[in-house]
């Protein structure tokens, strides 16, 4: 995998811990699609990206830490994540690793899936 690759998930994944929205979609294509992960389905484009985000954090506090980094024979990028989701009360609501894999356009995020370890 491309140096610049892993420093453009890692620029979106610091970001996203720093609550930093406008630096996380700088990341992203325009078209983007990214899944609503305790919801289910997808949101599409900045602006749904950003509602989604800023609904997500008045509801649960999510920090996700990637671990391992590689490319498949597809051409999308699976990263290893170590995913903490708390309450606002602090209480543990998920503690534990997945993947998420990530293709790629124009050098940006393109759309990102998950799946479960």
């Amino acid at each position: 995998m491309e140096p610049q690759i892993e420093q453009l998930i890692k620029k979106a994944y610091a970001a996203f811990n720093a609550r930093d929205i406008a630096t996380a979609l700088s990341t992203m294509h325009a078209n983007v699609e990214w899944p609503k992960a305790f919801e289910g389905g997808y949101v599409s484009g900045h602006n749904e990206i950003e509602k989604y985000w800023t609904r997500q954090w008045t509801e649960i506090n999510p920090v996700v830490e990637p671990i391992s980094f590689s490319e498949r024979e597809n051409g999308s990028i699976e990263i290893t994540v170590h995913q903490t989701v708390k309450s606002l009360l602090d209480e543990v609501l998920f503690d534990g690793t997945v993947k998420h894999v990530y293709s790629l356009e124009d050098g940006l995020l393109r759309q990102m899936n998950i799946e479960l370890e």
